[in-house]
């Protein structure tokens, strides 16, 4: 019985029986058909599991149940064996419409999934994020800016912020470059390894203060193939100030001193070629330094010829340059397509305007002030960060003195504006080196004009609406940049009128303040106070003689 029960349960078995055969066994016995008659083997093999033993009397009558009495015994026991068969012969009949319905069910869903292509993945893709480096002081955290943006609405952003003392890193030709940066945590400096994909340097790189020259650190960025703003070539080349104004005379050549006037300089290699100098007073800067260090101003041969010896002290190079009597600086600066102009004047008296108490006003930009800053921009392979630094004289003349990179400071009431600029510029730009996706720039560039006397000053020339910034920038009460200036006075007309002309001008001139104050769009507080002002300087002009 065993092995007739292994030898059915044989798929290869059933498979090879007759079609129809499993049916015939299932199908019931006729009740009227007789076990004595001769019949085929398949009915034979039928009768014995349907037939039940009652009807095979003659009559229902309970004295015909003991006659067949030996019978049931074999009978139950074939309908025993045929029942097994059966049950075997259906499980695996069920066990094979199983698998192919399981089979046919993974085909149609692996041809479902061909037609509709990637648009619906089974399981949704995890980015890795990119890592953004930022070598800037703690006064600004960068991380803040960058919270919530993503590149090309895929990759997030991880920052990370030090500053030059606290990396240090190793560069690979096939890993590219892995940075070290030394944190704190809880009062415990721990070292964190990770490679950065993109740079942003607002940092100096090079100083001649003892412990700060970090070129090396630039050089192993540039050797990882580590993009960055600006370019470490650019950032490389600006560690050397004489080397930029080398770059600033090819400008000065190129476009003539009226449209890019340029300072004269003179760059002595060493102290030994420093005997004099043709004019005085000269500024003497030594070496390569930052926000007013390393430079004297020389009245005289005598003073020229002590600093003489300290720079032979320092063993290093040095520049002079003939002395400006300044009126006040401007610097134009440029992020990316926006432009700002600000006029800088001491109060202190200090002959460096960024030393002592100065006076900060933004002041219109020009196409001179942004051809400048274009065209030095286009230093070193292109500079997306940049800013340039000029003095107006006494004379009237502007003079330019400095070009300043992505390590320049923020300055005026729009330095938010600058930093969110600034992230915008570098996300732009991680997305076009990183993944190859173009974001599209404005046709047109952006330019942060100050408020209604700044647009007023625009449209005389640079130097004259610069020259009168300063007085306007004195007389205001509140901020600079809002300050505003009336109208020129006109001139008399009539020989009668000498003695009153000087009156009704000014009395003109002050109806004229104060409509124009009101027009424009500008809020009604705005409005109110440029009034206010505007009169409180007619009013001066009116009984200032």
């Amino acid at each position: 019985m065993n092995y007739l029960r292994r030898r059915l349960s044989d798929s290869s078995f059933v498979a090879n029986l007759p079609n129809g055969y499993m049916m015939d066994l299932q199908r019931p016995t006729p009740p009227g058909s007789s076990t004595s008659s001769p019949a085929s083997p398949a009915t034979e093999r039928r009768q014995p599991p349907s037939i039940p033993i009652p009807a095979q009397g003659s009559g229902p009558g309970p004295a015909a149940g003991p006659a067949p009495g030996p019978a049931p015994a074999p009978t139950s026991g074939a309908g025993s064996f045929l029942s097994s068969f059966s049950s075997v012969v259906k499980s695996a009949q069920m066990a094979q419409n199983v698998a192919a319905a399981a089979h046919a069910k993974a085909a149609a869903a692996a041809a479902e999934g061909a037609s509709t292509g990637s648009s619906q993945p089974p399981k949704p893709v995890v980015r890795k994020p990119k890592i953004l480096l930022v070598i800037d002081d703690q006064h600004t955290d960068w991380a803040k800016y960058f919270r919530g943006k993503k590149l090309n609405g895929e990759y997030e952003i991880r920052v990370e912020q030090a500053e030059f003392s606290e990396i240090n890193l190793a560069s690979y030709v096939n890993t590219g470059c892995m940075v070290d940066m030394q944190v704190n945590k809880g009062g415990t400096r721990v070292v964190r390894s990770f490679k950065p994909d993109f740079v942003l340097i607002r940092q100096h790189a090079y100083s001649m203060v003892p412990g700060e020259d970090f070129r090396n650190l630039v050089i192993g960025l540039h050797f990882g193939a580590v993009a960055s703003i600006n370019s470490l070539f650019s950032i490389y080349n600006f560690c050397s100030k004489p080397w930029v104004f080398s770059q600033m005379i090819k400008l000065y050549h190129s476009l003539g001193p009226e449209k890019f006037p340029l300072n004269e300089q003179t760059f002595y290699a060493n102290h030994s070629q420093m005997v004099t100098s043709p004019s005085y007073p000269v500024v003497v800067k030594m070496g390569h330094a930052h926000a007013g260090m390393g430079k004297i101003k020389v009245e005289n041969q005598q003073d020229f010829q002590d600093i003489t010896s300290v720079v032979a002290l320092a063993g290093t190079y040095a520049t002079t340059e003939p002395f400006v009597q300044s009126k006040y600086d401007i610097r134009i600066q440029k992020i990316g397509n926006n432009y700002k102009a600000y006029m800088r004047t001491s109060i202190s008296g200090n002959w460096k305007a960024n030393t002592g108490s100065a006076m900060l006003e933004q002041i219109a930009m020009t196409d001179r002030y942004r051809m400048w800053v274009d065209s030095c921009s286009e230093m070193f392979g292109g500079l997306d960060i940049c800013a340039v630094k000029a003095v107006h004289g006494k004379d009237g003349n502007d003079y330019i003195i400095e070009v300043m990179d992505s390590s320049m400071p923020l300055i005026g009431e729009h330095v938010e504006e600058d930093k969110q600029l600034i992230t915008e510029l570098v996300i732009n730009k991680m997305a076009q080196v990183l993944l190859g996706v173009s974001t599209p720039q404005p046709s047109s560039v952006k330019t942060t004009q100050p408020r209604r006397g700044g647009q007023r000053s625009a449209s005389a020339s640079p130097s004259q609406s610069a020259q009168g910034s300063p007085q306007r920038a004195r007389s205001a009460t509140t901020s600079p940049s809002q300050a505003f200036q009336p109208g020129p006075i006109p001139a008399a007309t009539g020989p009668g009128s000498q003695k009153q002309s000087p009156q009704l001008n000014k009395s003109q001139s002050l109806t004229n303040t104060f409509t124009e104050t009101l027009r424009g769009n500008v809020t009604d507080d705005e409005a109110k106070a440029e009034t206010i002002r505007s009169l409180r300087q007619s009013f001066a002009s009116l009984f200032s003689d």
